[in-house]
């Protein structure tokens, strides 16, 4: 198929971008899939010293070697490819996801879960890279909204699989990380078009900010990082702390936690989808800023009264927002990056993503401890007012709307 066909086809019908959707789905499968089976998975080690531990650490396990290996999976994809970075990815995260099934003891299904972060590094990298490499203007912003939308309707179904098959036993939800191979078909057709990609349909320009030169990309790659870092971290007050914050507050934190993380997943699924609509029509400053104002009325919303109205229209506002800035943050990467250079900047920015999940609870939970979690909303909502107004204020005067690039 010529690259001119390939332009004009709908984003969900590109054969490539199908696999590029299923592969970004292993950022919320690494971590979420396993949490169903964890009381039964220390159960079952119950005689093992430090099972307590060792059995919560397995969810955040992957994302300590993302951060570390991000970095080196950007530079490998820059030198020898994102197609082969990718392959390697899936393969691996398979092998590794799946052996916590039927390894014997917690220490070796541990080790598992560190190698799965490897595989989650090179896989996301390379993922992120291709995007930039394969798609520009508003098909690149298309894929980004879609994104988003594939990640949260996946991590509802992950989720609900992993926790039907923790009923039967609790090794079972290790199975579900064999269903990366089902994306291998669609990525076949990669390999040709990432050697054409200077010739096809991103590298004929990119009309994004004017934030780097090709000589002068790591400063602001390192700015939208910490952008990331900072955005994630606050985020993640919602999957690491709602349940303590339901609990507290008289919930049944299970099932309420259920519901809430359910309802902004669902919230960001549909408004994902607005993403290219917003960003061509406000410009990608202005998107981030509406994102992060959401996320800012969401949190508020939590800090002023515990019911249930006001949990799940938080929790809703929280995900529409962070719907428009995960996208957001991911295109600003793939604009400040020169394109020999979009595996190294993707390699920072999946660092980074990580690297905010791993520091919040260490950071937030002391704050918690001291004042509550209403001061602590409230504090995370005027950051994101921050954050709007600054994305604003730095952005908005070099930014245009995205057009498509033909």
């Amino acid at each position: 198929m010529s690259d001119t066909s390939q332009r004009h086809r709908p984003i969900w019908m590109d054969v490539a971008a199908i696999g590029l959707l299923m592969t970004a789905t292993l950022k919320i499968m690494a971590n979420a899939t396993i949490s169903p089976a964890l009381p039964a998975l220390e159960e079952s080690f119950a005689g093992e010293p430090g099972a307590a531990y060792l059995t919560r650490f397995l969810v955040s396990a992957p994302s300590l070697t993302v951060v570390l290996v991000a970095p080196l999976a950007g530079v490998a994809a820059d030198r020898y490819g994102r197609g082969p970075l990718l392959i390697a990815g899936i393969l691996l995260f398979v092998m590794a996801g799946t052996a916590g099934a039927y390894l014997p003891d917690l220490t070796s299904i541990l080790v598992s879960r560190l190698v799965l972060g490897v595989a989650v590094a090179l896989a996301m990298t390379a993922q992120v890279a291709l995007v930039g490499d394969l798609f520009s203007g508003s098909r690149r912003s298309a894929f980004m909204g879609l994104q988003t939308t594939a990640i949260n309707l996946c991590g509802l179904l992950f989720i609900g699989l992993a926790g039907y098959l923790a009923g039967l036993s609790p090794r079972l939800p290790f199975l579900v990380y064999a269903l990366p191979v089902l994306a291998l078909p669609f990525l076949l057709s990669i390999h040709r078009r990432e050697d054409h990609s200077g010739q096809g349909e991103a590298g004929k320009g990119d009309a994004g900010l004017p934030l780097a030169s090709r000589a002068h990309w790591l400063m602001p790659a390192l700015l939208v990082g910490a952008l990331t870092t900072v955005t994630v971290m606050l985020f993640f007050l919602m999957p690491s702390q709602l349940p303590f914050y339901l609990d507290a507050n008289g919930f049944d934190s299970a099932s309420a936690t259920a519901i809430g993380l359910g309802t902004l997943m669902l919230c960001g699924a549909g408004v994902a989808m607005t993403f290219k609509r917003l960003s061509e029509s406000l410009g990608l400053a202005s998107t981030l800023a509406v994102g992060y104002a959401m996320m800012a009325a969401g949190f508020a919303v939590l800090a002023l009264e515990v019911s249930w109205l006001f949990v799940l229209t938080g929790a809703g506002a929280i995900g529409a927002g962070y719907a428009l800035v995960q996208p957001g943050f991911l295109s600003l990467a793939l604009q400040v990056a020169p394109v020999e250079r979009r595996g190294s900047v993707s390699g920072i920015v999946t660092t980074s993503m990580f690297l905010g999940q791993v520091i919040s609870p260490f950071a937030l939970t002391p704050f918690i401890q001291t004042v509550g979690f209403a001061y602590v909303y409230f504090g995370t909502s005027l950051s994101f007012v921050l954050l709007a107004l600054a994305v604003v204020l730095l952005m908005l005067p070099r930014a245009r709307p995205q057009r498509e690039v033909r």
